[in-house]
């Protein structure tokens, strides 16, 4: 069994628990529509996946603008419809992946439109793994490339199941379609690619500018800690700003300035982490508050931004700890 991130098991008192706090949950919009999130049961069987038939997309018709889909003609397909609309030439989409993608779906028989992310104007960043998203985008997705528009069609037995969605207005009998524009794709390979920054103050730690996936190199220097919050860019990307409510898809190490010594990394564990900033210690909540997303980030934590004289159990990490680590930004969420 994977380690929880020891970033949020944080004793209480050092930062603010978000209300539904695991890095896991896979869906971190924020928004009151229904979006693709797995329902509560998803152990439908492999589905066939066939040409369609799918409804036509009217208006809209470029990557990355909203679409206008007219409504179904006849009966959806038992199976699942996939066709890829535009193909892209980036990177291949697998299992367990996170995708980010702007989506709309609406109801096959009404032309309904339960949810869309183009006009939050903010896409969706979500785990393509069983019980993170319905089965329909999980099958649909597996194997498209960066850059494509992907239209599916969506039976009930690899949507909502016979309890639809109440909230979206989805009964138990709908067919779903989706156009899914995929703008990028993230797994346990992926690295920050921003342009190096210098790291020229002697007394604080050098952080490697590898971007192969692998964990960088972190050298702790032969001086005292600094007291203060450090945030400093590694590599600086030219994505969004991260925000101070925002969530964050990231790769990152930490080590203890004392020793050098790894404590935790999502290299090591073999998973990217997915939090909110306000789950985390206060001290990556400052440090990536206005960072650019694709930017490999040090940060340096003092013990009353971290841990301080409560650690967590097992962590290896000793009361009063100042705390290093290197953070990719991978996406905003």
């Amino acid at each position: 069994m994977r380690r929880r991130s020891l970033l949020i098991a944080v004793p209480a008192g050092l930062v603010t628990l978000a209300a539904c706090g695991d890095e896991d949950s896979g869906s971190s919009e924020a928004t009151d529509s229904a979006s693709p999130s797995a329902p509560e049961t998803s152990a439908a069987p492999s589905p066939k996946i066939v040409d369609g038939p799918l409804p036509a997309i009217t208006a809209g018709t470029e990557f990355d603008e909203k679409p206008t889909v007219a409504k179904g003609s006849g009966d959806p397909s038992k199976d699942l419809a996939v066709k890829t609309v535009i193909a892209g030439n980036g990177q291949t989409v697998a299992e367990n992946d996170y995708v980010q993608a702007h989506y709309l779906g609406q109801v096959w028989a009404t032309a309904k439109v339960f949810d869309n992310s183009y006009d939050r104007k903010t896409p969706l960043v979500i785990q393509l793994a069983q019980g993170s998203i319905i089965d329909g985008w999980r099958y649909a997705l597996a194997g498209k490339k960066v850059g494509s528009r992907v239209q599916m069609a969506v039976p009930p037995t690899w949507g909502y199941g016979k309890q639809g969605n109440s909230q979206a207005g989805i009964k138990g009998t709908d067919t779903l379609v989706f156009v899914v524009d995929v703008q990028g794709t993230f797994n346990t390979k992926s690295s920050a690619k921003g342009t190096e920054v210098a790291q020229d103050n002697v007394d604080l730690p050098k952080v490697g500018t590898n971007t192969d996936g692998k964990a960088p190199s972190i050298e702790i220097p032969d001086s005292d800690a600094p007291t203060k919050l450090v945030a400093n860019y590694v590599l600086e990307g030219d994505g969004d700003e991260v925000g101070a409510e925002d969530s964050v898809l990231v790769q990152y190490k930490g080590v203890l300035w004392d020793g050098g010594k790894e404590f935790d990394a999502t290299y090591t564990n073999k998973q990217l982490a997915s939090f909110s900033l306000q789950q985390v210690v206060k001290g990556w909540a400052q440090g990536l508050t206005g960072k650019k997303v694709g930017s490999r980030v040090l940060i340096v934590i003092p013990p009353d931004l971290g841990y301080g004289d409560n650690p967590p159990q097992g962590s290896g990490i000793k009361k009063d700890s100042t705390l290093v680590f290197s953070v990719d930004i991978l996406a905003k969420m």
